[in-house]
Formats: C-alpha cells, sequence, structure tokens
C-alpha cells in the first residue's frame, strides 16, 4: 500500500477542484485493502473511497483518509457458447474496458462509450447511455466491508439496480467497497441503436458493427462534452426526472414540442438538459462555474473555481427549473 500525507486531490477529481486530505491511500488487490482497513490510520479517521472522481464535487478539503484502488487487471473468468465473462479490477478505466471488449468482438457495453469514470463506479452508479445500463451486463461485484474487513459477493439481483441506482448508493453507502466486477459479454451481440437517431448517426460511419457504434458515441459525445482534463466537469451533473404521466401531460400541453421517453405505463422521462436549456442557462455563467455551451447538463469549472460556487450554480438551476416546469432536479454527482 503506499500512504500520502497532505494529499492534493487534483488527480482524483474531474471538476479540478483544488483541495487536500489528511491522508491518500493507494492499494493494489483486495487482500491488500482487507489489510488497509485494518489499519489504525483507517480505524481512527472518516474515510471516503473514490475512483477517478467523475462523479464528486469536493466543498473544502477532506479531513481523513481518502482511499483509492489500484487494481488494474482484466482476466477471462470463463467463457461458453453465446458469452465471455470478464472479471475486471475496479481501478480499470471504464472507457478502456470497453475499448477492450469491442477490439475483442464481445457486445454488450459499446453503447457505454466515453462515460467518465472507472469499472468500480460503474457498478455503483449503473452508469447509463443511448438505452443501455451497465447493469445488464453485471454478473457480480466483489467488494470488500468496510467495517468487518470480510470480503463479499454481490449478485446482479443483490446489487438491486434501478435508474442511474443501487444498493451501493442507498442502504450500503460506504459500507462497501467494490474492488471487481464480472462482466457477462456476448460474443454474437444484438445492436442496441434504435434510442434517439443512434442508427442513422452510426450508418454515416458505415455498416452497423460494435466498432462504428463505439466510433460514432465517441464523436457524439467529444461533440457536446467538454474534455475534463481541459475543462473542470463531472459530465451529466443532474439526473433525467422521471415523473407521473399526469403531470408530463399537463407539461405538454403547454410545451408541445417537450422531449421525453417511456419509462413505465405510469412514468414518463424527461431529459434535464432541455429543461435547463429552456431556462436560458446554456452558456451561462456565475464566477467561475458555468453551464456548458453545448450541453445544458453539463455544468463546468471555468478556472479556479470552489466546489461552492458550481453548487450555488447548481441550486439557481435548480430553482429556475423547478419555478418554470415545476419538476425537481436531482443532482447525479455527489457533494462531498
Amino acid at each position: 500500500m503506499k500512504i500520502t500525507q497532505q494529499a492534493s486531490l487534483l488527480p482524483y477529481n474531474t471538476f479540478g477542484i483544488d483541495v487536500k486530505a489528511d491522508y491518500l491511500i493507494e492499494y493494489d488487490s483486495a487482500s491488500d485493502l482487507h489489510d488497509v482497513l485494518l489499519t489504525d490510520i483507517v480505524r481512527n479517521n472518516r474515510i471516503l473511497h473514490v475512483g477517478s472522481g467523475s462523479n464528486l464535487l469536493f466543498l473544502t478539503d477532506f479531513k481523513g483518509v481518502i482511499l483509492h484502488s489500484a487494481i488494474h487487471a482484466i482476466d477471462k473468468v470463463h467463457e461458453d457458447a453465446d458469452a465471455i465473462f470478464l472479471e475486471a479490477g475496479s481501478s480499470v478505466n471504464w472507457d478502456d474496458f470497453v475499448g477492450y471488449c469491442v477490439d475483442n468482438g464481445w457486445g454488450g457495453v459499446e453503447n457505454l462509450s466515453l462515460i467518465p469514470g472507472e469499472v468500480g463506479a460503474s457498478a455503483v452508479q449503473n452508469i447509463g447511455a443511448y438505452g443501455v445500463e451497465v447493469r445488464e451486463v453485471i454478473e457480480k461485484v466483489h467488494a470488500v466491508e468496510v467495517d468487518t474487513a470480510d470480503f463479499r459477493v454481490f449478485s446482479n439481483q443483490e446489487c438491486l439496480y434501478g435508474y442511474r441506482d443501487s444498493i451501493f448508493k442507498n442502504e450500503l453507502k460506504g459500507k462497501y467497497i467494490i474492488t471487481s466486477v464480472v462482466f457477462q459479454m456476448k460474443k454474437n451481440p444484438t445492436y442496441r441503436v434504435n434510442y434517439q437517431h443512434l442508427k442513422e448517426e452510426v450508418l454515416k460511419n458505415g455498416e452497423l458493427t460494435l466498432q462504428n457504434i463505439r466510433k460514432t458515441i465517441m464523436q457524439i459525445r467529444e461533440s457536446k462534452l467538454p474534455d475534463p482534463k481541459i475543462t473542470g466537469n463531472a459530465g451529466s451533473f443532474f439526473m433525467n426526472p422521471v415523473i407521473p404521466k399526469e403531470q408530463f401531460q399537463s407539461l405538454q400541453a403547454s410545451y408541445p414540442q417537450i422531449p421525453h421517453y417511456f419509462d413505465s405505463e405510469t412514468m414518463e422521462k424527461i431529459p434535464a438538459a432541455w429543461l435547463i436549456d429552456q431556462c436560458g442557462w446554456k452558456g451561462k455563467r456565475i464566477g467561475n462555474a458555468g453551464v456548458h455551451d453545448k450541453q445544458a447538463l453539463v455544468l463546468v469549472n471555468l478556472g479556479g473555481a470552489t466546489g461552492a460556487e458550481i453548487v450555488y450554480l447548481a441550486e439557481q438551476i435548480q430553482l429556475s427549473v423547478k419555478e418554470k416546469f415545476g419538476i425537481v432536479l436531482k443532482p447525479e454527482v455527489n457533494y462531498i
């Protein structure tokens, strides 16, 4: 394990907030994590586990211990005629994992190309894009319990996945640390390209293939989303609200052009970006925090922003959307 005192957290949050932690501990195996959790440093301090910090917003210096995984391996567990099962370490870059699968002809995650973050966080957040959620390919999740340092394996069902949600964000928040995830990848994939105009865009790059789906999604994301290495951001800041059908129908009467997606027989999903854009926030700034000029769902650090500045901007956006549409936007980003 590697222990650093008064460690800068700039490399561990994509918003680029310049804060420090009392301690930073990195480990490179599940057994090392077990040992780390039994140390006095961890036992006697507040702890927080982070990946690349693509869903975090630090408001102040962190008084305690930041834990970070350095488990990088991708191993084949087993395979059958239809699928291959891969175990990926929690610190594997998510998009590197997607690229690895696509390059080998294994389907299931190509629609999730270029989503920032690491494998461990993908299983916590249940990341999703273009009609696909990662829960669809997760078979099991390996984790270590924080209080006892005991090892545990969660089945997909035990993870209680929902829209941008899992048991690790609710009942077990902060109680387990994910060390690896087992994915079931398809050897003969079916292509999921019915979301919005994705199929039309893919066909501009050639035939329907895993490579062209990935290429197209990367092109779309790069055209709309800022690179966090250049402009600090956490991707989508708010979740798309899911509202009752009756409320949606009332809004549709006033705003016939409102985009929407089927969620269930009783609920409808509304793009948060459209709501924010309709309130005039796209491209606006308050101090050093702003709304991206190409994608209203993305809040950005325009240089030297504090976490408090970004929170204030988010709160003003929430107020605007609630006043205009009666909808409460919920942040997807965690405030620390």
